[in-house]
């Protein structure tokens, strides 16, 4: 932009852009009082509060302050220092611990003066300036501005992937926590040249702060590879205070202990090291759990849907059938926590069709069975007459089980129809009388897809079963029932009725 007049409580001239930062743009500044500041020009947001973006600091150590405030038609206008650089300017290679150190105690000071009165939330070398020979925290009236906004376009949420905490990833609450965390990326990164997690893609970024642990630091004391060790900690609540990395930093300036100190430093490492594997032990628990109720949740919607599309057009066909709806119960002699199985069935003289799924049950033979399948929900349907008697022998009909898996490529869940029968070498372990059948997901259904002995082989290929594809599903069930109206229906043979090889991945 040209040069513009700018008037605030001094008269400033606004001139080169030298800059993106933060939440607005960055242009050179002077007045008569200030031969050198810059101007930061923050749009103004639907809910953003004046009085939140000018939060007064006070006496802060190491903290970019304002010379002057104000607001222009559309942007809130702040006036600060121009710094002589950046840290990311500074940061070429790694740098000595000596130097590390002083630069990370001038940022741990300011934070330690802020504690419990506002969260950066962005902490990173681009907003660490060298100002007066002292490293200082540039943008946390900012943040606090951020913090305030409730309008739909808020930048609540913004970070910066590299250096964004577990919390900020699980769009939870930020604390002065979440800065030391940003703080202990900056440690590793001053002191190992590169940082903790590497990316390259958002992705990666979340799952790496989430779940990984970074690279042991090398060439550093013990007592300073731990304290960046406890910053990056996924629990926030586990790591330390900012007055405590003040404190550490300055000890970690002076040499290294020997002996027996040295040896316990050590140990304290590990400790810190099993502390940390714990806590990346339960976020992975967490977010596996997290993972699959939502994956549970799809599959919940998915078979709702399948299941009314069969159910419309079987009773369109046969009218004259009754339906029942089955509500989910408790299932009091089960020790597990499940209910009974919802779902319907259709009946017609003595013939039900029978469509049922278990509520909330989420059975994980991917990791309790080595198996390469990861099953998370299973339904059922199957045909069947009544026995005319209670000796009757006879072939009574068919079941299948659907189970939403990723069978065919890993990750990718969908609902897949598969059926179960004897193994050659006996007799049908299940109901003799029904053949093929299904099987829940359990460690003989898991037995009957891997290469071991089981009493179970497939008997039917991994079919997918999609809502905008469900005319051959449709056609064959409502086949089985009508063949078992007739009386025609008959045990298969040869079995399997269709090819099961490479229809589900083995690994």
């Amino acid at each position: 932009m040209a040069s513009t007049a700018l008037r605030l409580s001094e008269e400033w001239v606004l001139g080169e852009s030298i800059g993106e930062g933060g939440f607005g743009r960055v242009y050179a500044a002077a007045s008569p009082r200030h031969q050198s500041a810059v101007a930061k020009l923050i749009p103004k947001k639907p809910g953003s509060a004046r009085e939140m973006l000018f939060v007064d600091l006070g006496s802060a150590r190491n903290v970019v302050p304002i010379i002057d405030s104000g607001e222009t038609a559309d942007s809130w206008v702040l006036i600060m220092p121009r710094a002589e650089k950046s840290l990311r300017q500074h940061l070429r290679s790694a740098l000595s611990p000596t130097e590390a150190v002083s630069i990370l105690s001038d940022v741990a000071a300011a934070l330690s003066d802020l504690d419990g009165r506002v969260v950066h939330r962005d902490l990173k070398p681009e907003n660490i300036l060298l100002l007066d020979g002292r490293w200082c925290i540039a943008d946390f009236g900012i943040s606090r501005y951020a913090e305030a906004t409730t309008a739909p376009d808020t930048q609540k949420y913004s970070m910066t992937p590299p250096y964004a905490a577990p919390e900020q990833w699980r769009a939870e609450r930020a604390t002065t926590a979440t800065d030391v965390y940003a703080f202990g990326v900056l440690a590793y990164e001053l002191l190992a040249g590169t940082r903790p997690f590497r990316g390259p893609g958002k992705g990666d970024f979340r799952d790496q702060h989430l779940h990984h642990e970074p690279p042991p630091l090398d060439g550093v004391s013990i007592s300073l590879a731990s304290l960046v060790e406890e910053c990056l900690y996924k629990a926030p609540q586990t790591r330390p205070s900012p007055s405590n990395l003040s404190a550490r930093l300055e000890r970690a300036a002076h040499t290294s202990p020997s002996g027996g100190l040295a040896l316990l430093r050590r140990a304290n490492r590990a400790e810190i090291a099993r502390r940390g594997e714990e806590a990346r032990a339960a976020e992975r628990a967490r977010s596996e759990k997290e993972r699959r109720a939502e994956i549970a949740k799809s599959a919940n919607k998915a078979i709702r849907r399948i299941m009314d599309a069969v159910k419309v057009a079987i009773l369109d066909s046969a009218p004259a059938a009754e339906c029942r709806v089955r509500v989910p119960e408790l299932d009091p002699d089960s020790k597990l926590p499940y209910l009974r199985p919802q779902g319907w069935s259709i009946t017609l003289n003595k013939v039900t069709l029978d469509f049922m799924i278990p509520v909330g049950a989420q059975i994980d033979l991917h990791s309790r069975f080595d198996l390469p399948i990861d099953v998370v929900y299973y339904a059922r349907i199957g045909v069947e007459r009544q026995k005319s008697h209670p000796r009757d022998t006879q072939y009574l009909g068919r079941s299948h089980s659907l189970w939403y898996c990723d069978a065919q490529e890993e990750g990718r869940y969908q609902w897949f129809e598969t059926s179960f029968m004897g193994a050659s070498w006996q007799a049908n372990p299940q109901d003799p009388q029904v053949e093929p059948f299904a099987l829940d997901p359990n460690d003989e259904a898991a037995k009957a897809l891997t290469s071991g002995v089981s009493a179970y082989r497939l008997a039917w290929p991994f079919t997918p079963v999609t809502i905008d594809n469900l005319d051959d599903f449709i056609s064959r069930w409502a086949a089985w029932f009508a063949d078992c109206l007739f009386g025609e229906m008959r045990r298969p043979s040869p079995m399997p009725e269709r090819p099961v090889a490479g229809s589900w991945r083995r690994g």
